[in-house]
């Protein structure tokens, strides 16, 4: 969730920490700070959006913050605690010698604040986190001066993180120690950039990008100090360990708004080319589907009977479609679950079960708590997951990324087009492992896939109508969005934008499940947007969607309907008609959710609400 930054060199850090800040507030933004080492330990830190921060330290509120080389700052989306001042990080210690920031939660904090207390610590915060920040000033203090200071900050941290149960990114700064970040990660995300002469930590690469490309990955359960001119990673016990580095292969402008008012507008027109992107090398010279990594066998694969999709929101909604098409293509069961209920359910997985797990950030809690039930079960494990390092597709045994490149607006767009594409890759492989498509079947199919981007364009190169639209339906109380066969999760996806973005009442319905309650909502002019499958490839589907249009329409539904090119007979039912290129059925969603992500987008923007950083919500949960 939390943002979090952390630089040692030989440049003033506020600057540095405060962008990487800037480039992370889609993590979280109930409020931010900071801490710079400059002869002193000061911090500086509001609660709301980074631009309060920002405002406080152009004032000069508070103690000025220096032009120290070393600096920690943070993003927050709060969970123990409200977004107040003082439950801002970074957390000091009492003595005033450390600070901390954390993303994650403390699960034992209750007891571990009572045991400080029970020594004399006085709280100054609601938070799990000021914990690790006296933990840690106890620590240091009965390390002495047996080691150097920097090493003793490693080793300091490094007692603290064996006292901790929960999920935890903790970063920290000692007075006595300048020239030093510690961090230490378990299950929550963190990264080291390398630089030159100066060396960066992260929760996420674009904090960074600016900087360096050059990058560390770290493994579970580790401790890394920086300094300008070194990186020393550890387990928690003080073994030495080894970071994995990569090269990142997008630049600082792609984590930009290029022009637009609004991430979310760039990245729904930056959809072509991760469609393409996600395609680009999955296709070999002998017609064969080509995953990142693969540690399963052929025969692993032929021995799969099931498969489970664990996935939320948005990412659950891609494996409602992926349902349709790996059912269809490989004929094996193929189940959809929320990974925040997959383990609680007592799921039957064995050797022959193979679960997908869907993740943008790679850091999903819930998913990757789901994934882990999986491997205890013995099942196998494929993730689709658009951030090259992160942890699920670290822990699974086969991994397709997206390569979507950065999507910074908390609403998913291109993440989930990226997601459908990869997840039909995946089916096409299984069927075409297992012998029930040829080849020249999954090239046809791919070559579909290939055409998409070129319609998707042609979609977005329509969308002045549907922004039209948006304006006159801001006022609406309620909008309802009913589908069928894929048009279903396309629905479900549609309601979700409008309620992430508009906080407005949205619901997606199977439209064969109107009669059965839901219709009792519609009321004179009620807007409902209406996925009308393709009269060429489900005729008979489409005349059954064509007959509930009918339906709400004689109840005085507002009919918003999304048809193909071509089927001028639903015209007829359509109070305002969105009409995009004719698609394989299967295919569709690919080309029929673009409008709903803009009909979201502007009918938010017209009520006046922050489209990329809507409230309550974050980028990537990584806590459950």
């Amino acid at each position: 969730m939390c943002g979090i930054v952390g630089y040692v060199g030989n440049r003033p850090a506020l600057g540095i920490v405060l962008d990487g800040l800037r480039r992370l507030e889609y993590r979280g933004y109930d409020s931010a700070g900071v801490a710079i080492v400059d002869r002193a330990l000061l911090t500086e830190k509001r609660a709301g959006k980074l631009a309060n921060l920002e405002k406080a330290v152009a004032d000069g509120g508070g103690a000025g913050l220096g032009d120290g080389t070393t600096g920690i700052g943070h993003t927050r989306w709060a969970t123990h605690g409200g977004p107040t001042d003082r439950n801002a990080h970074p957390h000091r210690s009492q003595d005033g010698r450390v600070a901390v920031i954390h993303n994650g939660i403390i699960e034992n904090f209750g007891r571990l604040r009572a045991e400080l207390e029970s020594r004399g610590v006085e709280f100054t915060s609601d938070t799990d986190s000021e914990c690790a920040a006296h933990l840690l000033a106890e620590e240091l203090a009965a390390l002495g001066d047996a080691q150097a200071p920097q090493e003793r900050l490693a080793e300091a941290m490094r007692r603290v993180c064996r006292r901790l149960d929960g999920a935890f990114t903790l970063l920290a700064v000692d007075v006595q120690a300048p020239g030093a970040v510690v961090g230490a990660r378990r299950n929550s995300p963190l990264v080291v950039g390398r630089g030159r002469g100066e060396n960066y930590l992260a929760s996420d690469v674009s904090a960074f990008i600016e900087h360096t490309r050059e990058a560390v990955e770290l493994g579970q359960d580790q401790v890394v100090l920086i300094t300008a001119d070194a990186i020393e990673i550890t387990d928690f016990d003080g073994n030495p360990a080894q970071g994995h580095d990569y090269h990142i292969d997008w630049d600082s402008r792609a984590a930009e708004k290029g022009g637009y008012d609004y991430f979310m507008l760039k990245e729904i027109a930056e959809q072509p080319q991760a469609i393409a992107d996600t395609l680009r090398g999955r296709l070999s010279e002998t017609g064969e589907i080509t995953l990142d990594e693969v540690r399963l066998s052929d025969q692993d694969l032929r021995d799969v009977d099931k498969v489970f999709i664990v996935a939320c929101g948005t990412a659950y909604h891609a494996g409602m479609v992926a349902k349709y098409a790996i059912e269809h293509w490989t004929r094996i069961p193929c189940e959809v679950e929320l990974a925040s209920e997959f383990r609680y359910r007592d799921p039957v997985l064995d050797r022959s079960t193979l679960v997908v797990a869907i993740s943008q950030s790679g850091e999903t809690m819930d998913t990757l708590m789901a994934l882990r039930h999986a491997k205890e079960q013995k099942a196998r494990v494929l993730a689709i997951c658009n951030t090259n390092g992160s942890t699920i597709p670290r822990e699974s045994d086969a991994v397709l990324y997206t390569h979507g490149g950065p999507e910074i607006a908390v609403a998913s767009t291109k993440a989930f087009l990226t997601q459908l594409v990869a997840c039909y890759l995946v089916g096409l492989h299984l069927a075409q492992v297992r012998g029930v498509m040829y080849a020249d079947e999954v090239a046809a199919v791919v070559e579909q896939l290939r055409g998409t981007p070129s319609k998707v364009n042609k979609v977005l190169e329509q969308m002045e109508p549907v922004r039209e639209l948006s304006r006159d339906l801001a006022s609406s109380r309620s909008v309802l969005f009913i589908g069928r066969h894929v048009g279903y999760p396309v629905a479900l996806e549609g309601a979700l934008k409008l309620k992430e973005l508009a906080y407005m009442h949205a619901e997606g319905f199977a439209a064969g499940e109107l009669k059965h309650g839901p219709i009792a909502l519609i009321e004179q002019g009620t807007p409902v947007v209406c996925v009308v499958p393709s009269a060429r490839g489900r005729g008979v589907l489409r005349d059954k969607v064509v007959s509930n249009i009918q339906e709400v329409r004689a109840r005085g539904a507002r009919t918003v309907v999304i048809a193909e090119e071509g089927d001028d007979a639903v015209a007829a039912y359509a109070d305002h008609l969105i009409l995009v290129p004719p698609t394989p059925t299967l295919l569709a969603p690919l080309v029929t959710t673009v409008p709903l992500q803009v009909l979201a987008c502007e009918i938010a923007a017209a009520r006046g609400h922050d489209v990329d950083q809507p409230r309550n919500l974050a980028k990537s949960v990584t806590v459950e």
